[in-house]
């Protein structure tokens, strides 16, 4: 690892996901340097050894730039804006984009790098802020082989590393059909846990038993505590799932594949929204599933873990 730290590794976005993962690179000895639209947001990773960069031509000159920000439009806002990446003269090697952005948007964004010679490596991930800090976060990536296998060691040192599917934007498909399938287990979940209840059973005694079964799985476990104590911290916006499955359903437009359960998740989470459920973690799918069967939820107050320990 001694040589991939040696390169000058720039970072672009310091919310919720993007903080925690540059402060791993920077704990594990990175030289890095951490621009957000809010400096105040970056500036406490100057602790843990990262560079706080006033402006996004600090990091042109960076070998690898990752950036982690919330829509299509804010990655076209310091890539290619006016005052963004690429408004000076200098360049990275390559970007590595980690956001949850549509195909097209990749796709033009890879045409507008390659059109100042810097490669891009499409590299969303399946994680939150608790898994990285548990070092449980993964990578689905896609672009120049070559230029994999140089980021690879940082993506490694993020978490638990990286899944390399191919060229252009095959990531993006991945990653749209991981958050596709979040929603949908989420609500499945939901309906299951509220029948369980309003049958009798407890339910930290139902989710510990699916836990235990063939059933169970990382995220059934790790979204256990929010259903069992209502604790509904966000881990992922309510308007986020939604822009995912948007994004799904318009891919399954485009290769003509139907998305049947993919539609009514959608419609729930709309639904949600419209009730004034925003600000939450999205998991408020139980509670809805519970107002629309007549149960009235309450904390179980069990100490129950979450798989992450």
């Amino acid at each position: 690892m001694s040589s991939a730290k040696d390169r000058k590794i720039g970072w672009i976005g310091a919310g919720r996901m993007g903080f925690e993962m540059a402060r791993r690179l920077a704990k594990g000895g990175c030289d890095i340097a951490v621009w957000n639209r809010t400096r105040a947001k970056a500036e406490p990773l100057a602790k843990d050894g990262a560079k706080i960069a006033g402006s996004l031509s600090e990091l042109s000159a960076c070998d690898i730039v990752f950036c982690m920000v919330s829509t299509y439009d804010d990655v076209k806002e310091v890539i290619s804006g006016p005052k963004g990446l690429l408004s000076g003269s200098a360049k990275p090697r390559m970007v590595v984009e980690c956001s949850s952005i549509s195909l097209d948007g990749s796709a033009e964004l890879r045409k507008t790098l390659a059109a100042r010679g810097v490669e891009l490596l499409s590299a969303p991930v399946s994680g939150n802020a608790k898994v990285i800090k548990a070092g449980r976060l993964v990578f689905v990536v896609s672009g120049p082989k070559g230029a994999y296998d140089g980021a690879a060691p940082y993506l490694a040192m993020m978490g638990q590393g990286s899944s390399y599917v191919g060229e252009g934007e095959l990531s993006r498909i991945v990653k749209i059909c991981h958050n596709v399938m979040l929603g949908v287990v989420t609500q499945s979940m939901a309906e299951i846990t509220v029948l369980a209840e309003k049958a009798g059973v407890p339910r930290h005694a139902f989710l510990d038993f699916l836990n235990k079964s063939v059933m169970g799985s990382t995220f059934t476990r790790y979204k256990t505590p929010a259903f069992v104590n209502l604790d509904f911290h966000v881990t992922f916006t309510p308007y986020l799932l939604r822009k995912d499955l948007d994004l799904g359903l318009e891919a399954g437009r485009k290769f003509e594949v139907p998305m049947p359960l993919a539609s009514l998740t959608r419609d729930l989470i709309q639904s949600m929204m419209g009730k004034g459920m925003t600000e939450e973690d999205f998991s408020t799918l139980l509670v809805q599933q519970a107002q629309a069967s007549g149960l009235k939820l309450k904390p179980e107050n069990v100490a129950v873990g979450d798989g992450l320990s």
